[in-house]
């Protein structure tokens, strides 16, 4: 333990430490749980691969970063592109494996990359993925999210500003806990109003078990076995696998954000190279068998900040409460009876969040846009994006392959970057923009 503030489980007794874990627990559920109630894939699986991925990261990292691992809002696209993409195969029941598929690939772009990152360091890496690139992707995401965002918000307006007032007061003028977790309390609030006014269905709830197995078979990859699409396969790894470009950097901003709120790098110790094998692994684990992407939780960074207990073991703690969480389908059913306009405001600021984050990701890494290449790469990755993914069908179509506008989108940029004369991104040099890609409202 160093001298920063870090406090162990023989300093604070364990009951302190269960009531922090708790407190962990706390922060990641209302990001978490959103994830599966705005996707369709299920609840229980979620905190399960949230509490499994987070403890497989710690071992990966060697017990040493305080990092949580929740639910991706990144990926939240590609689900419900995948849902659409698929949508032209007859004969395929469930997207849901098939979208498993491609987020276990795009974990194991994780791997590939934590492996080039040992060998040839973060810096020679980065700059084929610099911002001019990350930044039109992140806004791509978003934008092509808000049109379900306002459908959601058509069934009841009036709770889906309810929910956007709760959340935009709690960051504003919310203190402590209250600031940290604004979507919990959004969502929470507008539910409650929404069920007091009449508005809500708890028949579900009240038929559900206290205590179920969290894994639906139907769901998981291993569903796939012998019946399955190649075309419809390919297509929903293109939609998926791009997303990690966001995610990736996403992940390396969390640990220069938890290495200046410890007082430790990360960075260095355990190092980029474990960090992103922990979480691209946690991500595929999870895909499996029918859970979201895995991503490091900012959340949880702010409860750091806010208690100055940096002990891993508290992270830990609260992994084995979600696992214990996830193995109640009666708590599933209750988030999964959510009224769609509690979840249209609360994803209203989250997609527009999603694309104010690329564009700062934009500014603060000073990307000069008086440079004719850096226009044209931001320019053709966002027109590809969009125009692709709004096109008649949805997707550039070759053969039986479904590419998605934003795997388009995001090649051709990765390609143009490295092409054109003139890439003078340097990662490690700003440590601002380092940080700038956070999905935390």
């Amino acid at each position: 333990m160093s001298d920063k503030g870090i406090r162990d489980a023989r300093t604070l007794g364990y009951p302190k430490m269960l009531l922090l874990g708790f407190q962990h627990m706390f922060a990641m559920f209302g990001a978490t749980v959103l994830v599966p109630a705005l996707t369709g894939l299920s609840v229980s699986v979620t905190l399960l691969f949230a509490g499994l991925g987070t403890l497989l990261f710690h071992l990966l990292a060697k017990g040493k970063v305080p990092a949580f691992l929740g639910s991706s809002f990144a990926f939240i696209y590609g689900y419900t592109h995948v849902a659409e993409l698929l949508g032209v195969y007859p004969e395929i029941a469930n997207w849901i494996p098939y979208a498993g598929v491609g987020v276990a690939c795009a974990g194991l772009l994780y791997v590939v990359l934590a492996g080039l990152f040992r060998i040839f360091g973060p810096e020679k890496v980065m700059r084929y993925f610099p911002p001019i690139v990350t930044g039109p992707v992140i806004i791509s995401i978003g934008m092509t999210l808000a049109n379900s965002a306002v459908n959601n918000c058509n069934d009841n307006w009036w709770i889906a500003l309810l929910a956007i007032v709760i959340v935009i007061a709690c960051n504003i003028w919310g203190r402590g806990m209250i600031k940290i977790v604004p979507i919990l309390l959004g969502v929470v609030g507008s539910y409650a109003v929404a069920a007091i006014c009449g508005m809500v269905d708890f028949t579900p709830v009240k038929e559900a078990a206290w205590i179920g197995l969290p894994v639906v078979w139907d769901e998981t990859v291993f569903s796939l076995a012998g019946n399955c699409n190649p075309g419809a396969l390919v297509s929903a790894i293109s939609v998926m696998v791009p997303i990690a470009l966001a995610t990736i950097v996403e992940h390396i901003g969390d640990m220069c954000a938890i290495s200046s709120t410890v007082g430790e790098n990360y960075i260095k110790s355990p190092g980029l190279h474990r960090t992103l094998l922990g979480d691209g692994l946690a991500t595929s684990m999870a895909a499996l068998f029918g859970a979201p992407a895995n991503t490091t939780y900012g959340e949880n960074t702010g409860v750091l900040a806010l208690t100055r207990v940096f002990d891993p073991v508290v992270i830990r703690i609260a992994a084995v409460l979600a696992i214990l969480f996830s193995f109640s389908p009666k708590f599933a059913t209750l988030v999964s009876c959510m009224p769609a306009g509690t979840i249209g405001g609360v994803s209203l600021i989250l997609y527009g969040m999603i694309s104010a984050v690329g564009v700062r990701n934009v500014v603060e890494n000073r990307v000069d846009f008086t440079k004719t290449r850096n226009v044209i790469i931001a320019a053709l990755i966002m027109s590809l994006s969009l125009g692709i993914t709004f096109s008649n069908d949805g997707a550039l179509i070759l053969g039986a392959v479904r590419l998605s506008g934003l795997a388009v989108g995001a090649l051709v940029g990765i390609f143009l970057n490295a092409v054109l004369p003139g890439n003078d991104y340097r990662f490690g040099t700003n440590e601002q923009g380092d940080e700038s890609v956070n999905f935390k409202v």
